[in-house]
């Protein structure tokens, strides 16, 4: 076995850490507000204060953590109005990478939907402790599917922004039915995006998929109430509406 340099231990273990807290946020195992002390960190995840505050710059970078000027890190907080905003540009990115990658999709790219769509379809939404535990199968399954149905588009750089949007999306989720259901046909909507999609018809696709976000944000907001105390927006007055 061929060891490892010394000299990559610390960015390894920073990119490491930076993927473990990263899905506890997501996942609202933080809650928004949460302050994000780097000693209690470093403990819970066994690591030293430097590669602890790489991870933590890197989320800040990413807009999942606040940071405070002298008072250390935050978790995001949410609001309606970014749920709004992100919704809207959710479509956006779709719509543009949907169409591209329907016109240029081949004959492999429209197998790899149909096995993405398969894979899916294959396991529960659900977690052991009903739809609150959620399942992170599906939930990496659920990625790879919609990521295949752009996977043609021709740009990397529209496929990465779409994945942070997801990420983004599957935030709002986890926090509005951590401890609840959400009665919907999840597998349908994705069968009509499949179908439109393999027909070559991209505005029924493009539809399909405008409505399958829709129906997540309506239904994130309808639950407004499951979680609107916990996030804690900054001291600084602004305009956005807290959840």
């Amino acid at each position: 076995m061929v060891a490892m340099p010394q000299m990559d231990l610390p960015r390894t273990l920073a990119t490491s850490i930076h993927a473990r807290l990263r899905r506890d946020i997501l996942l609202g195992v933080f809650r928004p507000g949460d302050r994000l002390r780097i000693d209690a960190l470093c403990d819970r995840y066994e690591v030293g204060t430097t590669p602890m505050r790489e991870a933590l710059n890197r989320l800040s970078a990413e807009n999942l953590v606040a940071r405070e000027d002298q008072r250390g890190f935050r978790v995001a907080s949410v609001s309606l109005d970014d749920l709004a905003e992100l919704t809207k540009t959710q479509r956006w990115i779709s719509e543009l990478a949907l169409r591209e990658s329907i016109g240029n999709g081949d004959a492999a790219w429209e197998e790899q939907v149909l096995l993405a769509a398969h894979r899916l379809s294959r396991v529960r939404r659900e977690g052991p402790d009903g739809y609150g535990s959620f399942n992170p199968e599906w939930e990496e399954r659920h990625r790879a599917f919609h990521l295949a149905l752009i996977a043609a588009c021709g740009s990397r750089w529209l496929c990465d922004f779409y994945s942070m949007l997801m990420d983004r999306n599957t935030r709002y989720r986890y926090l509005a039915f951590a401890d609840g259901s959400e009665p919907r046909d999840v597998e349908a909507e994705h069968r009509a995006i499949v179908e439109a999609a393999l027909a070559r018809d991209a505005d029924r696709a493009v539809a399909a998929a405008h409505a399958h976000l829709g129906r997540t944000s309506d239904a994130v907001a309808e639950r407004e109430r499951a979680f609107s105390q916990v996030s804690i927006q900054p001291a600084a007055p602004i305009r956005t509406r807290s959840l």
